[in-house]
């Protein structure tokens, strides 16, 4: 039965961590600022945005979240980016995504600033991290790293594949593994014998948001397996098919449960070591947020 990796557990150490960080910077007189553009009311971002609140209160960093309409043109964003990118205060700035249909995802992030850019989205920030010469890496990547560096998971020399070729997570994953020197294959939608290609993982990174999607046949026998995905399932007969029985009481209680892409109860039995969802990499992309926010403050006061 695999090992389950507590992300939940890591983030609280790296949380305690970063304590001493604020504190010095404290010393120097400043406070680092976090600003989070919340566009609509998506009910998961709004649930992210209020446990980044929440997180940046507990190490005493300044947090503000600013809040426009759906119906807020790409113009009204990118004005309200603008105005945090002058401000001092804010060393760090989050477009909380999903943004709505009408508003250019692309052009917002790109006006961020590259030094408040804590969520590694500006394509300066991606060609930094391309060269080796990293000013802030993309959260949920940099944490799955502390993760496999912590446990003391081997990469070089073996076999990573990562499901998903997103610029959020599974293209800075997989930029990241191949600076680890690991041999790095990248799967998405259109990959033929997905589960063979699974299967030569020595490190197996799902970031592809199906729920459920890899299963034991996808799965190398010992192999490390990180699952990013978190899906929202409510249909009773489909939580049946995704989670362990022993999570059926959450279906009842909330209305839904929280899946990975991972099929657990197939692979669990299988792999070496497995993240559970929720409690897995969730916590630790905040944690890494924070660490960025930090960093950005630092740099600033310089």
């Amino acid at each position: 039965m695999a090992t389950l990796l507590d992300g939940a557990a890591l983030a609280r150490s790296i949380r305690a961590e970063l304590r001493a960080d604020v504190a010095a910077l404290a010393r120097r007189g400043v406070r680092p600022g976090l600003a989070v553009v919340l566009v609509g009311d998506d009910p998961a971002s709004a649930v992210y945005v209020r446990s980044k609140t929440r997180a940046c209160q507990e190490l005493g960093i300044g947090s503000e979240t600013l809040r426009l309409p759906a119906s807020a043109t790409t113009d009204e964003v990118a004005g309200l980016v603008d105005g945090l990118n002058r401000r001092d205060d804010v060393h760090g700035i989050l477009v909380q995504l999903p943004l709505p249909p009408q508003v250019a995802t692309t052009r917002v992030l790109d006006l961020v600033s590259p030094t408040k850019d804590v969520d590694g989205f500006h394509p300066e920030n991606v060609g930094r991290l391309v060269q080796k010469r990293p000013r802030f890496v993309a959260c949920t990547p940099a944490g799955i790293m502390e993760l496999l560096r912590r446990h003391e998971v081997p990469l070089s020399g073996r076999r990573a594949v990562v499901v998903g070729r997103s610029n959020v997570v599974g293209r800075p994953m997989a930029l990241l593994l191949s600076h680890a020197d690991a041999t790095v294959t990248v799967c998405h939608s259109r990959t033929q014998e997905l589960a063979a290609v699974c299967r030569e993982a020595d490190v197996l990174v799902a970031a592809i948001g199906r729920a459920g999607l890899l299963r034991a046949e996808h799965v190398k026998p010992g192999a490390v397996v990180i699952d990013v995905g978190m899906n929202r399932v409510a249909d009773p007969d489909e939580a049946r098919r995704l989670v362990a029985p022993a999570r059926l009481a959450e279906l009842e209680k909330k209305g839904y449960v929280l899946v990975g892409d991972v099929h657990e109860p197939s692979v669990a039995p299988v792999a070496g070591a497995l993240t559970p969802v929720p409690g897995g990499v969730g916590p630790l992309t905040i944690a890494m947020l924070l660490r960025n926010t930090l960093a950005a403050a630092a740099g600033a006061a310089a």
